[in-house]
């Protein structure tokens, strides 16, 4: 594989790259924060980006991005007072810098992500030290041109524990005119000096209307596919990335044919449960046995949820609701299905770290939860 092969970690598969996602739907509170630190000639020079993954921390990113790079120098009073001050993030439409931007050509930008690994075969699964010393290049080698230049670390909480080191030597004595944006997902993974020297912006989770209005903006060119938003806002936990993911991999079909499996219980079905374990074999597989995996693992924390909070609303499949008010009707309930939840999250954790065979983890789990629906 070459390098040119390799695949963008910064981008989640059917959406567009989030620096051509010029809409950023429900941040208006993190928008504010910055514009107004701008407004009142307060730039930090490190912001945190915080929030759950997929909530639009690289959008949000990328809009700042156009945004510093297409406002006008800052030369004092010019001759008639003061310069307006700009009431949004949304650029001069007319900016060359925008279609640099798009095209991903503008020199002002540094994108400090995950390179490939020592083989170069793949990715690497985190950020090493020689990106950040390429990094170190560009902020020497654009220095010489003036203007602001913008650093997005996408995402910061991959970064290793030398890399790390040697970015904090930047954000501690940072080179002038330079904006380091970090996203992070799990902002305590990072060095608590690298969180001291940022100003955070946190991003919350999005509401069903916002999901809707959101996956539009983030999904690529195309037809639309007829979604239930309710139930894609449920399983997502308010994450676009997340309801994305779930569109492509046909998620929410997959997990009303669990609940359905489901609801048999504590009989199992298990020709149908055979079916679901053989469908997660073999390498062509590996994207839904992730998938099943991870609803499984949903399902399991929706059911304690049920014992203490009652049935979910709005439900995420045909059913669901009824199912949970069954196999979850209280508290000790409500316990058994935590103590569970946690057990087999780690038993996939551990089956997929020794390559254990799909369907028979798949298997055995189901086999677990049907157990403790007895």
């Amino acid at each position: 594989m070459s390098l040119a092969d390799l695949p963008d970690p910064t981008l989640a598969p059917g959406a567009r790259h989030p620096r051509d996602t010029v809409r950023l739907v429900g941040q208006t509170r993190a928008e504010e924060d910055f514009l107004d630190a701008f407004n009142m000639g307060r730039l930090h020079h490190g912001w945190l980006l915080t929030g759950p993954r997929g909530v639009g921390k690289a959008t949000l990113a990328w809009r700042i991005t156009r945004f510093l790079l297409t406002q006008p120098e800052d030369d004092g009073p010019g001759l008639f007072g003061e310069p307006e001050k700009p009431t949004s993030l949304e650029p001069d439409p007319h900016h060359p810098a925008l279609s640099r931007i798009h095209a991903g050509s503008e020199p002002g930008i540094f994108v400090l992500k995950r390179g490939p690994n020592a083989t170069e075969s793949a990715l690497s699964q985190d950020i090493r030290v020689d990106e950040v010393r390429k990094l170190k290049s560009f902020l020497h080698l654009s220095a010489a041109e003036g203007g602001r230049r913008v650093v997005i670390v996408d995402a910061a909480d991959e970064m290793n524990i030398q890399a790390a080191n040697a970015l904090l030597k930047l954000l501690e004595e940072p080179p002038a005119r330079v904006t380091f944006l970090l996203i992070a997902h799990q902002p305590a993974r990072l060095l608590p000096t690298i969180r001291s020297r940022c100003r955070e912006l946190r991003l919350g989770t999005l509401g069903p209307t916002q999901m809707e209005t959101a996956i539009a903006a983030a999904e690529e060119d195309g037809e639309p596919p007829e979604l239930d938003h309710l139930a894609l806002a449920a399983l997502s936990g308010g994450s676009v990335g997340a309801a994305i993911r779930l569109i492509n991999q046909d998620g929410l079909t997959t997990y009303a044919k669990l609940v359905s499996l489901m609801a048999s219980l504590p009989r199992l079905d298990r020709l149908g449960a055979l079916a679901l374990a053989e469908s997660c074999t073999g390498k062509a597989n590996e994207n839904r046995y992730e998938l099943v995996l991870n609803l499984i693992d949903l399902f399991l924390s929706r059911a304690a949820r049920a014992g203490v909070m009652g049935p979910p609303s709005p439900e995420a499949a045909p059913g669901e609701a009824e199912l949970l008010a069954r196999l979850s009707p209280d508290e000790q309930a409500a316990m058994k299905w935590a103590t569970l939840h946690d057990a087999m999250g780690a038993r996939a954790r551990h089956g997929r770290a020794v390559n254990l065979d799909p369907a028979a983890l798949v298997m055995d789990i189901v086999l677990e939860i049907t157990a403790a629906a007895s």
